[in-house]
């Protein structure tokens, strides 16, 4: 099942507390074993988890205020004070500033002596991630003492990570990078409370690892050496797509691009832990933009579109090699939709890892196309949609009749509906199938969670009251029993 936390049911954002339990719950009586989520990093207004503030950060928005309610970090008032959020979406302007207050009277009352049962373990925590926290709570300080502008308008000192200016702020904003390094605590706590729920029930965690990151965010302030950037921290190139049938100027997506030469020279040490915070935290990683590995599109800072690009040689095997020399064998999938040449499949196929097929591109008539379900073969991750697609009935409500004649062939039905295809895929040869909760559910194209190339309206879509109930979760596992793919630790029948 595909289904970020933020969509959840909660106080204006979904949550790591009661809501996130009662869906592992529901997925151990549907019979499913993996739950995919996208990146859990923090986010700005915008509230996009591909262009976080930090890489190895965990999201504060998404830390329980009922858990802090009872640990005696909150009181039962706090939660309610202000709450005034609609229940289908998520309003991140609004959200933000209140999660931000409960946060901050959460970490008042800790240094006034609430919960001490916590701090041997926040002390522990600090020390066990210095390496990371450290830079990141005193960005989330400075960037809120400067008013959330980029951190390339900061002062040239603080800018430019000058020795003695970092001290000094460092001082200055103690108590605010201590209340940061807090909050990171209380993620942490939650979600690995919540993933060992999640363990108990039979289910694995899939996560998301963006290849880029935002360019203002404590990873590139931080580490300005291993990013393709000016002498005032401006990117000189940025990522994107070039042009294809669905955008005649490409994607210009505005990611500062990695030095893989200075990476290199590293032993893609940054990269190494990233990995390893996010294996941490996830049993599987979905690595996006799994190409930009053999080749990315570059395209100059100064150009508004990503037409006037080029294509330029990613770090390869030994990038990979490297990683897996230090950490072990990596247990990715890999997201190798798009334009994608024979040499990212090579580079595919030479980690041996699964790459992603997706059942709304399998329709344009060609009996070759990799995403029909009776081309996939066993390595594949299969799904009926991403987080990037249109939910199923959004898709077939705006299909071409040759695409649908060509669905009505490949399901078997002359008017087949979102059950069909979730069916097809489960009946299909890949090893792992999924399906987003807006299919099961039945949901038209305004509960899809992104659209690319969109600027605005992404990845608000909440549950609201369409939480799912114990008839469907029986549906779900009848196919999933009659199409064999029932977990073999659920064979017990529902809970």
């Amino acid at each position: 099942m595909l289904l970020h936390p933020t969509s959840l049911q909660g106080p204006g954002i979904g949550d790591l507390g009661d809501s996130a339990t009662r869906f592992i719950e529901w997925l151990h009586a549907a019979g499913q074993g993996h739950w995919q989520i996208l990146p859990l990093v923090p986010v700005d207004e915008g509230g996009s988890p591909y262009n976080g503030l930090a890489a190895l950060a965990g999201n504060p928005l998404l830390v329980s205020p009922d858990i802090l309610v009872q640990e005696g970090l909150l009181g039962p008032e706090d939660t309610r004070e202000g709450v005034n959020f609609p229940e289908d979406r998520v309003e991140y302007p609004a959200v933000l500033p209140w999660k931000e207050g409960l946060l901050r009277e959460a970490y008042h009352r800790f240094t006034e002596g609430a919960a001490p049962g916590l701090r041997s373990g926040f002390d522990r925590f600090r020390r066990e991630n210095a390496a990371w926290l450290s830079d990141y709570a005193l960005f989330r300080a400075l960037r809120a003492y400067h008013d959330d502008i980029p951190w390339v308008e900061w002062p040239a000192e603080v800018r430019d990570r000058e020795e003695a200016a970092i001290e000094e702020w460092r001082a200055r904003l103690a108590g605010e990078v201590a209340e940061h390094e807090f909050q990171q605590y209380l993620f942490h706590r939650q979600w690995e409370s919540l993933r060992e729920r999640a363990h108990e029930h039979g289910l694995r965690i899939i996560g998301d690892l963006p290849i880029f990151v935002a360019h203002d965010s404590a990873d590139v302030w931080a580490h300005p050496e291993i990013f393709r950037l000016d002498d005032q921290g401006r990117p000189t190139h940025v990522s994107g797509v070039p042009p294809d049938y669905f955008s005649e100027s490409g994607q210009r997506w505005g990611n500062p691009l990695y030095r893989w030469d200075v990476l290199r020279e590293r032993r893609y040490d940054w990269w190494v832990r990233r990995f390893e915070r996010t294996l941490q935290m996830v049993d599987l990683v979905r690595v996006d933009h799994f190409r930009g590995f053999s080749a990315f599109w570059e395209i100059p800072a100064d150009e508004p579109t990503a037409v006037n690009g080029r294509w330029v040689r990613g770090p390869g095997i030994e990038f990979f090699r490297e990683i897996e020399r230090q950490l072990g064998k990596l247990p990715i999938i890999a997201e190798d939709l798009g334009l994608i040449t024979p040499d990212v499949e090579e580079l595919r196929e030479e980690l041996d890892v699964p790459g992603m097929r997706v059942i709304q591109f399998a329709f344009d008539g060609d009996p070759r196309n990799t995403h029909l379900p009776s081309n996939y073969d066993e390595t594949s991750v299969a799904y009926t949609g991403t987080h990037d697609n249109d939910t199923l009935k959004g898709w077939w409500a705006a299909a071409e009749e040759g695409e649908r004649d060509q669905a009505r062939k490949c399901v078997g039905s002359a008017n087949p509906d979102v059950w069909d295809f979730v069916r097809a895929v489960f009946a299909s040869p890949a090893d792992l199938a999924i399906v987003p909760l807006q299919d099961l559910l039945g949901l038209s194209s305004d509960a899809r969670m992104n659209t690319p190339g969109r600027a605005a309206d992404n990845w608000t879509w909440r549950i609201g009251r369409t939480e799912p109930d114990i008839a469907l979760a029986e549906r779900l596992r009848s196919l999933t029993e009659q199409t064999g793919r029932l977990h073999p630790s659920l064979d017990m029948g529902p809970r």
